[in-house]
Order: C-alpha cells, then sequence, then structure tokens
C-alpha cells in the first residue's frame, strides 16, 4: 500500500484541471521525482509503487492526465483535440504550479516515455535526468514489432482477433478475452493482477475517450492519432543522463526501445529478465535496485553541480 500523501488535489491548465498527488518531502541533493503514466488514457495508480522513493529523501509526484483520473474528462472533445502537444503542454504546467521546475527528475511508463523523452529533448533547464520505462521510440515501430508478437499468440488468438477488428466489433466479449491472452504475456505476467494495476485498467475501461481517441480499441490495434507519432528524430537533443528501462516479454520489444540508446548520448539500458510491461510488479526488487542506483547517481551530480 502506498503512503499517506503529503499533498494532493489539482492546478488550473487552461480552463481544466490537473489532479497531482506528492509524496514525501525534498532533501538536499534530491530533485523531485516527478511520474508520467502511461495510455495515453490510464492513470496514475498503476505507479503508485514508486512512492518507496520518498523513503529514501525523494519528494515523488504524480498525477493523472488530462482527460484521466481525477483531472477534467473531456469526453465530447474531439480527435484535433487530444495531441501529444497538448500533454507536454499540460507538464510544464504541472512542473511550475508545483514548484518543481528548477530540479527534478523525469520517469516516464510506456506512452509517459515518449512524452517525458520528448519534453527532454527541449532542454529544460531544470531536468537532471530521464527514466524511459518499456517505451516504444515511435508507433510505427511499434506496430511493426506487435505483428511479431501477435503471430506468436496461441492458435486461434490473433484470427479472433482480426475477426472483430475487421468488423468493427472490437466491443464484443470475445474481442475482450482475446486481448487478456496478448496482456497475460506482454503487459502483466501476474495473476491476479496487483490491485494498483487494476484500477488503472478499470479508470481506463470506464472512460476510453484519451486511449480509444489516440491510441485504439487495443495495445496492439493502434488505429487513432498516434499511430504515425514518433520521437526518434528528438532524441540526439536530449542532454541529461538516461536510463532506459524494459521487461524481456515487454510489449515494447527491444527492437522498438533500441533507438533511445543508440540515438541518447548518455543512456544505458537494463532489461529486466523476468518481467513483461510491468517489472515495478513483476520484478519489485531488481527495479529498485537498477532505478534507485541511478537516481542515486543523478542526485550525486546534482550536490556536485550546485556546490562548484
Amino acid at each position: 500500500m502506498a503512503p499517506t500523501p503529503t499533498a494532493k488535489g489539482t492546478v488550473p491548465f487552461r480552463e481544466h484541471k490537473t489532479w497531482y498527488r506528492v509524496t514525501g518531502r525534498p532533501e538536499p541533493g534530491r530533485p523531485a521525482l516527478v511520474v508520467v503514466h502511461g495510455g495515453p488514457g490510464a492513470t496514475h495508480d498503476y505507479l503508485l509503487p514508486l512512492t518507496v522513493f520518498a523513503e529514501r529523501g525523494w519528494q515523488v509526484v504524480h498525477y493523472d492526465q488530462l482527460g484521466n483520473g481525477g483531472s477534467t474528462h473531456l469526453p465530447h472533445a474531439g480527435p484535433e483535440f487530444w495531441t501529444p502537444e497538448l500533454f507536454l503542454d499540460e507538464l510544464d504546467n504541472l512542473l511550475r504550479a508545483l514548484g518543481v521546475a528548477d530540479d527534478y527528475v523525469l520517469f516516464g511508463q510506456s506512452w509517459g516515455g515518449m512524452l517525458a523523452a520528448r519534453h527532454a529533448a527541449d532542454r529544460p533547464a531544470g531536468l537532471r535526468g530521464l527514466v524511459v520505462a518499456n517505451s516504444p521510440v515511435s508507433y510505427p515501430l511499434w506496430l511493426a514489432e506487435m505483428e511479431v508478437l501477435r503471430a506468436q499468440l496461441p492458435p486461434g488468438v490473433d484470427e479472433t482477433l482480426r475477426r472483430h477488428e475487421a468488423a468493427g466489433t472490437t466491443d464484443s466479449n470475445e474481442y475482450f478475452e482475446a486481448v487478456m491472452v496478448f496482456n497475460g504475456r506482454h503487459l502483466c505476467r501476474l495473476d491476479p493482477w496487483p490491485n494498483e494495476f487494476t484500477a488503472t485498467f478499470m479508470e481506463t475501461h470506464t472512460d476510453p475517450t484519451v486511449y480509444h481517441t489516440m491510441n485504439g480499441p487495443s495495445e496492439f490495434h493502434v488505429v487513432g492519432t498516434l499511430r504515425d507519432w514518433s520521437v526518434i528524430e528528438h532524441l540526439p537533443r536530449i542532454a541529461v543522463p538516461t536510463l532506459i528501462l524494459s521487461g524481456r516479454h515487454d510489449e515494447a520489444t527491444p527492437a522498438a526501445v533500441r533507438p533511445f540508446q543508440e540515438l541518447i548520448p548518455d543512456a544505458r539500458w537494463e532489461i529486466l529478465e523476468n518481467s513483461s510491461h510491468a517489472p515495478h510488479f513483476e520484478e519489485p526488487e531488481r527495479f529498485t535496485e537498477v532505478l534507485g542506483g541511478f537516481l542515486d547517481a543523478v542526485g550525486a551530480r546534482a550536490t556536485t553541480v550546485s556546490g562548484s
């Protein structure tokens, strides 16, 4: 269970509101750790295990992106509203509103990792480090790799998926059950799923506006407005230490992740061998060890720079 937050509430964003939760109090040499969730259209809940770093002196910031969770829901907003630029502006606004824009580390998971990388490419002065977790570098590459993973599903599963995708019946129970076969292999391999993971899944199901508009009906059938989005061209401009994380069985396959390591100048890639898309649940001790080591190094570097 996540520790009690030290603060939570909403900040204004345009004519809307962004919900946030802060856990822990900052210590010297510990930039704020800002957690950017995936989806798009998910919520912060499944990333609450990162509050463990509050016990190590890090102020951990979670938030729900616009359209999801505790933030303003906009079920009637059209596809032209839901853009990566909207969420980049929201992140900038949150950092300023919470007073952490001058000293922070970004942890972005899945779609949140792409968003965080694109943010980092603009070289904000207060960014000290970047973590890209379980993220593809582009949706065209993601889609190509989905074809590989779909072909490896048990006999009949992909045929069922494609039949419903062709017929436009992706809201059927049969399609959902076939999707869950994929999810059990490549999204989270634990059975049952952790409560926080299920909470996010149910929140997305309750209001799928953002997910269906930007992504599509499932993780591997990306037909929404993000289907052509990529951050590849921006990666060489990232100028902070970067940790890349993925799971051996991840839906974000090595081929979809590798350009992060190849194109970001100061990047290290760690693959967790017994994980899929949720290593913070699937291998919590190893995940905490790897991320903790990176954060300690970033904190030490920040202290040296500020003291020089």
